[in-house]
């Protein structure tokens, strides 16, 4: 590791600095490679290791080497002290940058000790196979964080009286309202949330409507029928052009089961030891599952690794794993589209891309719609729906 060490001072837009050969410097670091411990919004580029990206998602404590333990642990409780010293004092970080509110002795030494952190684990610790798609991941999911929802509880009043509409009240009133996703949170990639966000992939559906665009529309993009498409696409077997279900009613089951009665039948089969020769047919288990997983571990096509995998998990996590990892990164091509735009992402909820759309680019929705279907593995069919608020979206025939 011979890139240049440095660490961002502060993540907020307005406080914008960095720290490298034991100098605070004012502004982005400049465009060239370098090693860093995480992302921020203040990178100029790609061209960087990020130092938690190797460490897959551990804490700076988690991977401090035995030589710089009792040190770390000095700096955290001298953290934890200006932090409660803060509170008392009602200074709020939200407002304040960091670098501003600790004295410059002690902000040396806690990035001189990260930097050695960061270099420790940079040379310990091999770069993984999946690390590019992480980073554009990453760099979503921060440009998600860094815009505060848009929450109206008017249209939910009605349900705010119930114990449920009390406790889901209670709960963002107390948090962000931001979504602040981590995505190291399950082994097969799916998203998680960090303590104090906006609980976005939890909340009940009765109570969507409360989520309002900053713009003027809501736009979803969600692949029909994902993971079974992604099962086909591994598998190798072409892509039904349309609805999934329709398509097994008709391929698989002669029609003699209505699209409902498929569903249920396909998915009771999927990740279940029950024999269907006719699903196994087209979907051909079997092959997916020995291409991916040796007896032990999985490795997918996007270089995810999932270790100590038994036979009865190995297909739901091969199929699981591929299918998020290719949302995600359908997800990036869109954010890439929608650079300089007054439309953003908003937030994603599982398998499905959120859009907070301006009138201005309602013309890209069709633009937006192609770039996301075309995967890696073939055209993958996309409902779209739109709204006012997340509780009242309509499918759009595009």
């Amino acid at each position: 590791m011979n890139h240049p060490l440095f660490q961002i001072l502060d993540h907020k837009k307005d406080c914008v600095g960095y720290f490298t050969n034991n100098l605070l410097k004012p502004g982005a670091p400049p465009p060239l490679e370098g090693a860093t411990w995480e992302y921020s919004s203040h990178l100029p580029g790609s061209n960087y290791d990020l130092g938690r990206i190797y460490a897959e998602g551990k804490k700076l404590t988690d991977v401090c080497p035995p030589e710089l333990k009792e040190e770390w642990g000095t700096i955290k409780s001298t953290l934890r002290a200006c932090l409660k010293s803060f509170q008392t004092a009602r200074l709020s970080l939200e407002d304040n940058c960091f670098y501003d509110t600790v004295p410059e002795y002690f902000l040396y030494q806690y990035l001189n000790t990260k930097n050695k952190i960061t270099e420790h684990v940079l040379r310990s610790f091999p770069r993984p196979a999946n690390y590019d798609h992480l980073y554009n991941l990453i760099e979503v999911l921060e440009d998600i964080r860094s815009r505060p929802l848009n929450l109206d509880v008017a249209p939910i009043g009605h349900l705010l009286a119930s114990v449920r509409g009390q406790n889901f009240h209670r709960t963002i009133q107390s948090v962000k309202p931001v979504c602040d996703y981590n995505p190291w949170g399950t082994i097969t990639g799916r998203l998680a949330t960090n303590p104090n966000s906006f609980p976005i992939l939890t909340m009940n559906k009765e109570f969507r409507a409360c989520i309002k665009p900053k713009n003027d529309w809501l736009v979803e993009l969600d692949f029909n029928a994902a993971e079974l498409r992604t099962l086909l696409a591994l598998a190798g077997v072409e892509q039904p052009k349309n609805d999934i279900h329709n398509w097994n009613v008709k391929n698989i089951f002669d029609g003699k089961l209505t699209r409902d009665e498929a569903k249920v039948k396909t998915f009771a089969w999927l990740y279940s030891n029950k024999e269907n020769k006719q699903l196994e047919r087209l979907y051909n288990k079997d092959l997916v599952r020995d291409k991916y997983w040796d007896g032990l571990k999985i490795e997918t096509d996007y270089g995810r690794i999932i270790d100590n995998v038994d036979e009865h998990h190995a297909l739901n996590y091969i199929v699981q794993s591929t299918t998020i990892d290719m949302v995600h990164e359908q997800a990036y091509k869109v954010y890439e589209l929608l650079k300089g735009r007054k439309s953003h992402i908003a937030f994603l909820i599982h398998d499905a891309v959120y859009i907070d759309l301006a009138e201005e680019d309602r013309y890209e929705i069709l633009n937006l719609l192609d770039t996301f279907k075309k995967t890696r593995y073939d055209m993958f069919k996309v409902n779209v729906s739109a709204g006012r608020n997340l509780g009242e979206m309509k499918e759009l025939r595009l």
